[in-house]
């Protein structure tokens, strides 16, 4: 199925190609596309003139989602530290806490940040022929920036005018509001602290903290090395002197702690109130496995409750039924809830290992809280798998659980589209059929939500897990007139 007519189909050839050349000469320029013009840069993907166009329907689909993946945070938080009191079943904190260290598990409890929620939500979802489906939630995500620069670059294409979702600087407006919400009346700058494991992502961030400080949010992306400890909170060393950090912006992940220089300092000046840290040390609200809570039978009376049986039916069809590989016995007499190797119910996790390849559409991931939970690594799909090495996916996940918990998850194609790109050693345009990520990115200020963007990342048809790549086309969403 191909996209809708849009206002880029009447594109001449040769317009197409010059609008490619240019785009790629701006993001060079701003430094997100790995050439010799960009050498800071280490990322490229495939240029499309125009944005993916998305249906008006899709388009409300983005615009509702928002409020309700905030609510389901709201209410994901909330079953966490009911769970802790008890007064919800145990087993669902011991399982967001398993294998995290217990120094960050205390920490992420305290009671000065019970109510702290990721001020940022990028879910990753896949158009399918029967509609959209969420794969997993992110609340420390890449592409920000990128999205950011992208949205102003395609804007300011004037031959055709092109209707972005968010528009031209939706992006940068929306993070600055959420900044400014969380510093509320502390005095001092923003610091973008990006990590060593998050590098690539430091030439984005420093371009969108440029254009926050062209807004007038001082604004800095830096590495934790730059940040400085004082008793009277964090500073940052700048060429017009010395300032305090009033918003620390977390551009790193919680399991990669121990390679974060001053992180204990860090984290002893939000425990001060010195400094707000987002998104939250919260490592609970990070994990996969929160697909496996939601879609769970017994916490359903739950989830009615906290998100009314609207919001719940909603997510429960786009959020696919997911489970926590847990290797502890299972009785003889259960099965395991709503799973089935094709017309059997399944009473034990190996018995996943006999499923023929029609009856594995699934995924096995880790939960979260390990380098290999982001970035599409550590993920094995069932049905593009020789028999034993789906087997041996499910025994290392299994053995694993004690240190990082793994899910299997149910998977689903995504629908074909049919997009142009530019092959600059031929100067031409390619036409491509693939499957797309839609990553809209929230920004949440004041208990509101905004949608600012939408990044499309388009894969070749055959690639069964659709991530940024060099032979990905990557450009924003826009809404279909049509």
């Amino acid at each position: 199925m191909a996209h809708a007519p849009s206002p880029c189909s009447s594109l001449a050839p040769d317009l197409a190609v010059r609008r490619c050349a240019d785009i790629r000469a701006q993001l060079e320029t701003a430094g997100l596309f790995a050439s010799a013009a960009a050498p800071q840069a280490t990322n490229s993907w495939r240029i499309s003139p125009c944005p993916l166009f998305l249906s008006p329907e899709q388009t409300a689909f983005f615009t509702k989602l928002g409020p309700q993946l905030l609510a389901f945070y709201r209410a994901h938080n909330r079953l966490y530290l009911e769970s802790v009191k008890g007064s919800q079943p145990k087993w669902v904190a011991q399982y967001l806490d398993q294998g995290k260290p217990d120094a960050l598990i205390a920490y992420s409890r305290m009671k000065r940040f019970r109510d702290d929620l990721p001020a940022v939500i990028r879910p990753d979802v896949i158009p399918t022929q029967d509609g959209m489906v969420i794969t997993e939630l992110d609340s420390v995500p890449g592409g920000i920036g990128l999205t950011a620069c992208l949205s102003a670059i395609y804007s300011g294409l004037d031959d055709i005018p092109l209707p972005l979702v968010g528009g031209r600087d939706g992006m940068v407006r929306g993070f600055a509001t959420m900044l400014k919400a969380i510093q509320r009346e502390r005095t001092g700058c923003i610091a973008i602290v990006a990590s060593e494991e998050a590098k690539e992502y430091r030439p984005e961030m420093t371009w969108l903290a440029a254009r926050l400080r062209e807004q007038g949010v001082p604004a800095y992306c830096v590495e934790p090395r730059d940040v400085r400890f004082t008793e009277a909170g964090l500073r940052l060393g700048l060429e017009t002197g010395e300032e305090p950090i009033a918003v620390l912006y977390r551009f790193y992940e919680l399991f990669d702690l121990l390679n974060i220089p001053k992180a204990e300092l860090i984290q002893y000046a939000a425990k001060k109130e010195f400094v707000a840290v987002t998104p939250p040390y919260k490592p609970a609200l990070e994990e996969k496995s929160a697909f496996a809570l939601l879609h769970h039978p017994v916490l359903r009376p739950f989830w009615e409750k906290e998100l009314g049986e609207a919001t719940l039916l909603d997510l429960t069809t786009i959020m696919p039924r997911t489970w926590l590989l847990d290797p502890a016995p299972i009785p003889p007499s259960a099965t395991i809830p709503g799973l089935r190797m094709g017309d059997r119910a399944v009473t034990n996790w190996r018995d996943l290992a006999a499923a023929t390849q029609k009856e594995r559409h699934y995924v096995v991931k880790p939960s979260g809280f390990s380098e290999l939970a982001w970035g599409s690594r550590g993920v094995s799909v069932g049905h593009d798998l020789p028999q034993a090495e789906w087997a041996a996916a499910i025994d290392q996940a299994l053995a694993s659980f004690s240190a990082t918990p793994y899910i299997l998850q149910e998977f689903h194609k995504g629908r074909i589209y049919e997009l142009d790109y530019w092959d600059p050693a031929a100067n031409q345009l390619v036409r491509m059929n693939g499957r797309a990520r839609l990553s809209p990115y929230y920004f949440v200020a004041d208990g509101k939500v905004e949608l600012a963007g939408i990044l499309a990342t388009v894969c070749s048809a055959e690639k069964k897990i659709i991530h940024g790549m060099k032979d990905a086309i990557m450009v924003p969403c826009a809404l279909s007139q049509s």
